[in-house]
């Protein structure tokens, strides 16, 4: 009898750890690799090739140390940055020695490390392809592309015959190339060439399923990124970037999450390390959490690593639960979260875990004792809405319209042109921290031409007016808001970011009705710094 007891205990508590790990998440471990790259002090002047390899293994040499530190932490897939091999500031001539031709994967199936002798001037693909091998990893990594072309067949041929490419390349964990991407959005980048035709790349691996692949300056623009997304439904993406921080709206950190939680994807994102250029900011982001890094004091490079849900949902077995891989992109997300939201929680790294109480709006709506309208009854007296003391200021090079936050709670709006911002508040912190709400509509065209709608919240970094929209990282005012505008564009990336390049994220956002977007937050540990609901207009970046 006893035997029968023991047994039927194991068989109970068998059954009950496989039905735990049935409704486990699936996961992996991915790396990110923050570099400090060593530049040519003189990019201008052109190298041969014997120097420029000389260049390049310099910081090929950081990149086999961190790929093998990722590899002892079990990761199974590491990104390095954007220009992190031969660095940037080249002319189109002097980044010649530079340059390998990539081969297409699509066409050619090819493993640099184990047959270095098929392509010649390919030392910089031989040692990307040992790293994975030797490490058992998929390895990503940027450098700068030679393609060959014809003037008499390809009208769009450069003069010199060739093509150069900003390229991303993908190995496989036993070295194979496995993809390739050329950079579609140049940043001033007088090197390289824009790609005749957009690429759309994806690659794909045993423990995860599909990724896609973009670079740096495209998160701004419709594609490759939206393509990728929406039409061919790609939820995870690695993204080389060599990001300046601009805040208070544009920073890489705050921007990179606010790019994963507003299209529901995971981001595995490396940049560089320049401080003196404003140049960190790198991490590993799901649409529920985060693990980042950025660092303007120190100047060394940081690996990061972490255990990530599995997003793609050809992954998933029968009978799992998928519910939190049908994310549609800018839908918004409920503070009522699905049971696979919970598990990616509650099986995720703890420096994931992201604090804070949330706010209830619909039990605000009840509330009577204030003496200010509510942030979602948008037809409040126009003696509690104030936007009577406007002012325009000019942030991150566009000409804002501003309301100043007064007193401890409040409700205002403030319009331009047709895009109206509403913010509900209640404020704790010294009164001589300037707050403002701001509305920005129209073509931004200063290092870069696109077209916006943003509402944001943003401390000044002075008391004066004029101080608003400036640049600035620390507050010590905690705001608990609903903030709201009247978008033309479905694209809208809701970000929340507090002092110390704290990263927070709404308690809720979506779509009031067809046209109001809103987030709510409260109760954020850090004074705010920037509250944004940042709306891109794709279809008017032509204007």
């Amino acid at each position: 009898m006893a035997v029968l007891i023991l047994t039927g205990a194991i068989v109970a508590l068998f059954l009950s750890e496989s039905l735990v790990v049935k409704a486990e998440v699936r996961s992996y471990v991915a790396a990110v690799y923050e570099h400090r790259v060593i530049l040519n002090p003189e990019p201008h002047v052109p190298n041969e090739r014997e120097a420029a390899l000389a260049h390049m293994s310099k910081n090929l040499d950081v990149f086999e140390v961190q790929a093998a530190s990722a590899a002892r932490q079990a990761a199974q897939i590491i990104v390095f940055p954007e220009d992190g091999i031969q660095g940037f500031n080249f002319t189109r001539t002097s980044i010649a020695g530079y340059l390998e031709t990539v081969p297409d994967p699509r066409v050619v199936t090819w493993n640099p490390c184990t047959e270095p002798d098929r392509f010649p001037n390919t030392e910089v693909l031989q040692r990307l392809s040992c790293m994975a091998q030797k490490n058992h990893l998929f390895l990503v990594a940027n450098m700068p592309d030679r393609q060959d072309c014809d003037n008499l067949t390809d009208p769009h041929c450069p003069p010199d015959g060739r093509y150069q490419f900003n390229t991303d390349v993908v190995f496989s964990d036993n070295g194979t190339l496995i993809a390739r991407y050329h950079k579609q959005n140049l940043y001033f980048e007088a090197a390289f060439d824009t790609p005749p035709e957009c690429e759309h790349i994806t690659f794909t691996t045993p423990f995860a399923g599909k990724f896609g692949v973009f670079t740096c300056f495209d998160t701004l623009f419709y594609e490759p990124v939206l393509t990728l997304v929406k039409d061919m439904g790609v939820r995870q993406f690695v993204f080389p970037t060599a990001w300046m921080n601009q805040l208070p709206l544009l920073a890489a950190v705050q921007f990179q999450q606010s790019f994963s939680y507003a299209t529901g994807i995971t981001l595995l994102a490396a940049n560089i390390q320049a401080k003196d250029l404003g140049m960190t900011g790198s991490g590993i982001f799901t649409p529920w959490h985060a693990v980042c890094h950025h660092d303007m004091e120190r100047e060394t490079g940081k690996l990061l690593v972490s255990k990530v849900p599995v997003l793609d949902p050809s992954m998933m077995e029968d009978g799992e639960e998928s519910s939190r891989l049908k994310l549609i992109p800018f839908s918004g997300h409920s503070k009522h979260r699905s049971r696979s939201e919970e598990l990616a929680e509650e099986h995720a790294d703890p420096s994931w875990s992201m604090s804070g109480s949330q706010f209830d709006v619909h039990e605000q709506k009840k509330s009577t004792e204030s003496d200010h309208c509510l942030a979602e009854d948008l037809g409040c007296s126009e003696r509690v809405i104030s936007e009577a003391n406007t002012f325009n200021s000019i942030m991150m090079y566009d000409n804002f319209t501003f309301v100043p936050l007064r007193g401890v709670e409040g409700n205002l709006k403030v319009c331009d042109g047709s895009l109206c911002c509403h913010l509900w508040f209640q404020r704790s912190g010294p009164e001589e921290e300037l707050y403002a709400l701001g509305a920005f509509q129209g073509l931004h065209v200063v290092h870069g031409t696109y077209y916006l709608e943003v509402c944001a919240l943003v401390r000044c970094t002075g008391t004066e007016f004029g101080s608003c929209g400036g640049e600035i990282e620390n507050a010590q005012t905690v705001v608990d808001f609903r903030l709201q505008g009247t978008f033309s564009t479905p694209h809208i990336y809701p970000g929340v970011l507090g002092s110390e390049m704290t990263l927070d994220r709404p308690d809720e956002s979506g779509w009031e009705s067809k046209s109001e977007f809103y987030m709510t937050r409260k109760g954020m540990a850090t004074g705010l710094v920037t509250a944004v609901l940042y709306g891109r207009v794709y279809e008017k970046d032509d204007e």
